[in-house]
Order: C-alpha cells, then structure tokens, then sequence
C-alpha cells in the first residue's frame, strides 16, 4: 500500500526515533508499505519518520542510480533497522541532495565519504558493514532522518535563506507533487 509522505513541519520529522522491537506488529507488511511508497516517489531512500512513525527504521536502494550516475557502481538495496553509524570517515564533499519530505528544494550538502554502521535487517540479523561514496551518502541522509535532522539544517547559511518562503509553502500544503503527501499546515 501506498502511503502519504509526511511534509516538512510535521514534529515527527524533528525527534530522535525509537528502537523497533522484533516483535514489531506487521513488520513485514510496514516494510513492503515503505518500499512500494519509496518507489512510487520516485526516491532512493526513505525513513520511518517520513511516514509519520517514530521508528529507527530507513529504506536505501541506490541499485536504481547504475548507470545515471558516474559515482555508483555498487548499488544497494536494504532496509536498515536500529541502525547505528558507528564512524564517519575521508574527505568531506558535496552533493546536490533532496528529500521526499521537502520537494522541489534541494541544495549542496557536504558529508564525510566513508562510514561504518551497524543496523538490524529484516530478519533481524545483525550486520556491521562499510559504505562509501553514494551509498554512504543515501545512509547518511536517512540515518538523519531518524535522529530529527534534515537535509536542510545541513545547507550553508545562504541557501538556508533562499529556501525560507518555499519550506512554508511545503509546511502549509501550497506544493503539488507527483506522490501522495500529507501537510500539517
């Protein structure tokens, strides 16, 4: 089932999420929810909170990006559970990012190259493992989502400026986008 993407402004956007027991009601069914949301947003990744629900839970699938962009050879496709990033690592660079919860803004966002996270998948399994490049980036982006933080707080000073007027029209619904989204305002 597809489900609305929750807008900047809503505050489950802006906490810290919690931990998903094993025991988790509909599991499964929530995490095929995610993936065909994901997909039918045209996204990449896609986070707990951005469905309204405060669970340490993020979608990546850079797979899709083979082939579009020079970076990505090695694509993933996982669904990371009380996911931790253990270390970040190498040079700082930028790239243009974006988020489901804020469309139509994107902006130059540095992050560190490399990281090592450990996380549960969906079978709860335990994996420690090391990512970089975009890959490493999508995570980074998503694991934000689950500590309160956007893509946005991360932009230069500038840019945060310019966006102002456009992040209050998403917050209060004045945005039409191609995928179901539910606005506070």
């Amino acid at each position: 089932m597809i489900l609305p993407i929750y807008a900047f402004g809503y505050g489950v956007l802006k906490r810290e999420a919690k931990p998903i027991s094993q025991d988790h009601d509909k599991l499964d069914e929530l995490i095929k929810n995610m993936w065909d949301t994901m997909y039918n947003a045209k996204g990449v990744g896609l986070a707990g909170p951005q469905i309204g629900l405060s669970l340490r839970i993020f979608l990546v699938d850079t797979v899709q990006l083979e082939g579009e962009e020079d970076e990505v050879k090695n694509g993933i496709k996982k669904t990371f559970i009380n996911a931790k990033i253990l270390e970040e690592s190498g040079d700082f660079w930028a790239y243009e990012e974006g988020c489901l919860s804020i469309p139509q803004i994107r902006g130059e966002v540095e992050r560190q190259k490399k990281i090592k996270i450990y996380y549960l998948d969906e079978n709860f399994e335990e994996h420690t493992e090391e990512y970089e490049g975009i890959n490493a980036r999508v995570i980074q982006h998503e694991y934000d989502h689950i500590e309160g933080k956007l893509f946005t707080e991360k932009l230069k000073p500038l840019k945060k400026k310019m966006i102002k007027r456009k992040l209050e029209k998403i917050r209060v619904g004045k945005i039409e986008t191609e995928y179901r989204m539910k606005f506070p305002g």
